[in-house]
């Protein structure tokens, strides 16, 4: 008897997230095309490597419901493996704003002043509001009206009682661990990039 090949087409999706799907996917003995990366348009590493001068985001005050797409992955399969449909949130209940999540990581990488100050320090306000790194008061975050969405929710916030009670699911990564894998994530492109920089070749930005 032949064994048939499993085969995933990915499509629609890039980045970490991507990365993610493909590794999930392999561990299941599937064939995985399809895949592209990009970068993130939220990378500080770029900025720790002299990449770029400063990240452009959009609501700061937006509230989100942030997890991680390993945990996300492993609920989707679970639900593929249900013999009757149903509908699941999947969420981890751990909400922060956008500028919160952005404090997060500016400690992560250093940026006090003092130990157990701030790590950002934030100035003006609306369209011209920038934060400074703590330690060298440099402009690290500006906002960019091209980030806004037109029908921005302010809050974000799922309940995932039923996936937990049902699949017995849990979100297993937390938002410390998150974060510290996206920065050393990030700081490996970085490396990457910074290296092409110096040998001559053309760098673009998470603009362009």
């Amino acid at each position: 008897m032949i064994k048939k090949n499993k085969v995933a087409l990915i499509t629609g999706i890039t980045g970490q997230d991507g990365s993610y799907l493909a590794e999930f996917l392999l561990e299941k003995d599937y064939e995985v095309h399809g895949l592209k990366r990009r970068s993130s348009s939220f990378n500080t590493s770029r900025i720790n490597y002299g990449l770029e001068k400063c990240m452009y985001m959009g609501n700061l005050d937006a509230q989100r419901d942030w997890g991680h797409a390993k945990d996300y992955l492993e609920m989707q399969w679970l639900m593929l493996q249900q013999e009757n449909p149903e509908d699941y949130v999947i969420a981890t209940e751990e909400i922060k704003s956008v500028r919160e999540f952005i404090e997060i990581f500016a400690k992560v990488l250093g940026w006090e002043k003092k130990e157990g100050g701030k790590a950002i320090i934030w100035e003006k306000s609306g369209l011209n509001e920038v934060g400074k790194r703590a330690d060298s008061e440099e402009v690290v975050v500006r906002i960019d009206p091209r980030y806004f969405r037109a029908t921005e929710v302010e809050q974000l916030l799922g309940d995932p009682s039923k996936a937990k009670e049902k699949l017995n699911w849990e979100p297993k990564i937390t938002l410390n661990q998150l974060v510290a894998e996206m920065i050393e994530e990030d700081s490996n492109e970085a490396k990457k990039e910074s290296l092409l920089k110096k040998k001559g070749f053309a760098i673009y930005g998470s603009k362009e």
